[in-house]
């Protein structure tokens, strides 16, 4: 029986990992903490979990998370730096949701996210928590950054390309549509239904703070350095991303479509949570609703020498809370399907 904490349990990835963990007989959840919630019982403010959790809310500093075998992260940024270092001390394994050790360039997390990093020394130590490529590293890890919803879909899909060496790795473009979840549990005046219905627009287009979480990740496995061109937008759902890739192919190198489809085939061969879907069949974001699996389609254009690669994951599952349990269950040396089988919702 794994004992799980969850800190910051009252926001969208929080909920989640709730919905997934609850269900499972080889885990108990046995504190969830929330500095306004406490003592409130979760399924009194989460009635989807009337029956299921019959456990209060806890102080973010309850001494229950000492005694966890595992502590998940499910917080805003530069929330979980203060208080791991204490929970590793005492032998339990942490795995953040946040940002706060994605990035190895401490300077250049400190940029991006406006604050001083209060225990830059564990950075190093942190294992990057993508199964996909640092599978290995994960299963031995005290502590795991889990990657961002658009970094997940993005890296899913130039990563065959870039080991391949197939493509200019100086002009990639990913152009990326999120559901408002994606924002996090807050009103703010653009996520509110009037606001974001019935429209579409992109946003961070100067610089978003995934973009060098993503040319890191694909860094470890191009031959050249990255350059990336970033775009985001919000569109007016809940859940999902779809982000549309774009690869030059290298001068003087030819490919097909045919050659590209098996080079994304046997790249995720054995993969349980990458769908490289026929040719032809393109991913939606609806396809992967509610699931932990990326959907991945690939194309060639023929007049203007482009590999063009369609992702398509749950932000809240793929891209946080289920790739977040996927982890978990690599780490405790578990079924790495374990809890994470759910077929995608339609409608």
């Amino acid at each position: 029986m794994i004992k799980v904490g969850i800190i910051g349990a009252t926001g969208y990835t929080g909920i989640e990992l709730l919905r997934l963990l609850t269900p499972r007989a080889d885990v108990e959840i046995c504190v969830i903490t929330s500095r306004e919630l406490q003592g409130v019982r979760v399924q009194d403010h989460f009635p989807n979990l009337r029956g299921h959790l019959d456990l209060p809310f806890s102080a973010p500093d309850s001494q229950q998370l000492n005694q966890c075998d595992v502590v998940f992260y499910a917080t805003p940024h530069a929330v979980a730096m203060h208080t791991v270092p204490a929970l590793l001390d005492s032998g339990v394994r942490v795995i953040d949701l946040s940002a706060d050790f994605r990035i190895q360039d401490i300077a250049l997390w400190e940029q991006w996210y406006k604050t001083s990093h209060s225990c830059p020394e564990l950075v190093k130590d942190a294992v990057y928590g993508l199964p996909e490529v640092q599978r290995e590293q994960i299963r031995q890890a005290a502590l795991v950054a889990v990657p961002g919803c658009y970094p997940t879909a993005i890296q899913l899909g130039f990563i065959p390309l870039l080991e391949q060496g197939l493509v200019s790795s100086d002009r990639l473009i990913a152009d990326a549509k999120s559901g408002v979840s994606g924002a996090g549990r807050k009103a703010v005046e653009d996520y509110l239904l009037c606001e974001a219905t019935e429209s579409i627009k992109a946003y961070g287009v100067s610089g978003h703070r995934h973009h060098p979480e993503i040319c890191q990740g694909l860094n470890l496995v191009s031959e050249s350095a990255v350059k990336l061109t970033f775009t985001p937008h919000l569109v007016p759902m809940v859940r999902g991303i779809l982000a549309t890739l774009y690869a030059p192919v290298k001068p003087g190198l030819s490919v097909t479509a045919k050659q590209l489809q098996s080079i994304f085939e046997d790249g995720y061969a054995g993969e349980p949570f990458v769908d490289v879907l026929p040719a032809g069949v393109l991913p939606a974001t609806r396809d992967v609703k509610g699931s932990n699996k990326c959907e991945i389609s690939v194309t060639y254009s023929t007049d203007t020498d482009t590999v063009v690669v369609l992702s398509a994951v749950d932000n809240l599952v793929k891209g946080a809370s289920g790739q977040a349990v996927q982890n978990m269950n690599i780490m405790f040396g578990l079924q790495e399907t374990t809890g994470l089988e759910g077929i995608a919702l339609l409608p």
